[in-house]
């Protein structure tokens, strides 16, 4: 899959390195179950590159740097070369500082927001990631979209392997969900995803890709609805306001090619060294307490942040590859002929 996303980018023009790391952001999506944000998302990449709407080569520049921050221009790249290099920044900067608070602009989707806290936390620090986002989402009592679904992450390691890892957006579910939803030809989505063109809650995912949008973390304002897009306004807030980028209504909509994206990232690394010693232990502790409350479902056992991810990690281990929807396959080979590149190989179709 990694040589398929690769030749894929590179055939319309991505430098080779950066077609690579968007080749393991991907993969690390759909390594997870986060078809919405691994292959599912390729061709939007393959086409912002190919009409360049996305800058196929360059680095980016660092505008400002004091003490422990620093301020990037993402030189209109992909999303996942600003992510990393602002990544790769704030380790650095966290290791001389003890924490490394970076904000870029002029960058692109980036992908899984947990990718580069996994990044930190695989240095024994503590990563956070933000962004902000196209408006697909309508703040509690709007009735238009006035703010992205703004992902953010948390991420940090226990002991042997485990840890806390919280990637989420400030939507009841991201949008891709809705449009794997939709792929796969569902007719009908959960109650709270999504509403009509009006802001009125609609289970119809056409709806909600045609005019639609989503509703904020906790949907309706009874329900809580205030604090996802309380939450959303924060990320758009330490990204877009913080960083000079594109700001809430005025960022491009979803998948248009005609404007630049300007986005705002943000990314945070803390040693937790410079606090209370012992801080992998306790957390452990932490999370092997809550796992072992008493669940109110026999059958469903108590998780916590991260949880299913190494599960669907397990799984892909256990079928020795990635495991894909099978109406994916048809999509990659339309790709794959378009494109003129040889397809990818699945061992079993079911």
């Amino acid at each position: 899959m990694k040589r398929f996303m690769t030749e894929c980018m590179v055939k319309v023009g991505s430098n080779p390195d950066h077609a690579q790391q968007l080749a393991d952001l991907l993969t690390y999506a759909d390594q997870r179950g986060h078809y919405s944000h691994g292959v599912n998302r390729l061709h939007i990449y393959v086409r912002d590159v190919k009409v360049n709407a996305t800058t196929g080569d360059g680095t980016p520049k660092i505008l400002k740097q004091k003490g422990c921050t620093a301020w990037v221009d993402g030189q209109n790249l992909l999303g996942v070369v600003v992510g990393n290099f602002c990544t790769d920044l704030a380790i650095k900067l966290a290791k001389e500082h003890g924490v490394g608070w970076v904000v870029a602009n002029g960058s692109n989707h980036f992908g899984a927001a947990g990718y580069y806290s996994t990044r930190c936390a695989a240095e024994g620090l503590v990563g956070m990631s933000f962004t902000n986002a196209s408006p697909t989402t309508f703040p509690t009592r709007a009735g238009e979209k006035g703010i992205g679904n703004n992902p953010l992450s948390f991420i940090a390691e226990g002991e042997n392997g485990d840890g806390f890892a919280l990637d989420m957006a400030c939507s009841t579910v991201a949008y891709g969900k809705v449009e794997v939803e939709r792929r796969l030809g569902h007719k009908t989505i959960p109650n709270s995803w999504g509403v009509d063109s009006n802001g009125h809650e609609t289970t119809d995912p056409e709806a909600v890709v045609n005019g639609g949008g989503l509703t904020p973390l906790g949907g309706h304002e009874a329900t809580g609805g205030y604090k996802g897009s309380g939450i959303a306004m924060m990320v758009e807030i330490i990204c877009g306001v913080l960083g000079g980028a594109a700001i809430g209504k005025n960022i491009r909509n979803w998948q248009n090619t005609t404007v630049i994206a300007n986005l705002g990232q943000c990314f945070v690394a803390v040693d937790p060294e410079c606090f209370a010693d012992g801080f992998h232990h306790r957390l452990q502790k932490f999370i092997d307490e809550t796992r072992g409350l008493k669940p109110a479902d026999p059958k469903l056992p108590v998780l916590v942040a991260g949880d299913p991810e190494r599960a669907f990690i397990k799984k892909s281990q256990e079928n020795g590859g990635l495991v894909y929807p099978s109406t994916y396959v048809g999509n990659l080979n339309d790709l794959a002929n378009e494109l003129g590149i040889k397809p990818c190989h699945f061992d079993k179709i079911h």
